[in-house]
């Protein structure tokens, strides 16, 4: 059973947090995974290993401290975040595989359109150069993830500047619509879920191809 897709536009923060859980909490076997595409208002979240120190400046923006692995990152609109309420035992997939296949479906899609990038193991995201164009973090519970992805796109990046993004000191952060892309983000957003979903099915397949050798 594929996962749902979501489109749920421009969302606060804290309320969709607040959903995730509520999913996750009462989700068994035989729920359905489900992918939600969102937006947030200009928001910092803090994961688990953030450091104060890491917010540079004192801004207006709300500093919202979560439970996902990671340090401190910023959402607002432009931005297209993908939650995955993905059970892990469904598709056979570990965290480590999981931050894999997520990496790569956006590898793959800025592929689409003619642009090179990368991920790092010292640090997960997805980079064009020395730049970061995308970052992750997740929650596992029971077998169970929430949290997901952030891809920029077309955004206010000034918010990132009051920050060490995901803790690294100097670290420059770009966006789609600076290299040269034009799509609309709802395009974009389709395209992304789409590559989780081919990822996860591959995965899968992989999986069951290797216990029936």
């Amino acid at each position: 059973m594929i996962p749902h897709v979501k489109s749920l536009g421009l969302v606060e923060y804290l309320p969709t947090w607040e959903e995730m859980k509520r999913f996750t909490n009462e989700r068994n076997a035989e729920t359905r995974d489900e992918i939600w595409l969102v937006q947030h208002p200009p928001t910092y979240t803090q994961g688990l290993a953030g450091k104060p120190e890491h917010l540079l400046h004192s801004t207006n923006i709300p500093v919202v401290k979560i439970d996902r692995g990671g340090q401190i990152t910023y959402h607002g609109p432009g931005q297209i975040i993908a939650y995955l309420m993905i059970n892990m035992r469904r598709w056979k997939i570990n965290v480590r595989e999981l931050v894999q296949l997520m990496e790569q479906a956006v590898i793959d899609l800025l592929a689409e359109y003619g642009v090179s990038a990368q991920s790092r193991k010292e640090a997960p995201g997805v980079y064009v150069g020395n730049a970061k164009i995308a970052s992750l973090g997740l929650k596992i519970k029971n077998g169970y993830c929430y949290h997901g992805l952030a891809l920029n796109v077309d955004m206010d990046l000034t918010p990132f500047s009051n920050i060490n993004p995901c803790g690294l000191t100097g670290l420059r952060v770009t966006q789609i619509c600076e290299l040269g892309i034009t799509v609309p983000i709802n395009e974009l957003q389709a395209e992304l879920a789409q590559n989780l979903i081919h990822g996860l099915q591959r995965h899968l397949e992989s999986k069951q191809s290797h216990e029936q050798a």
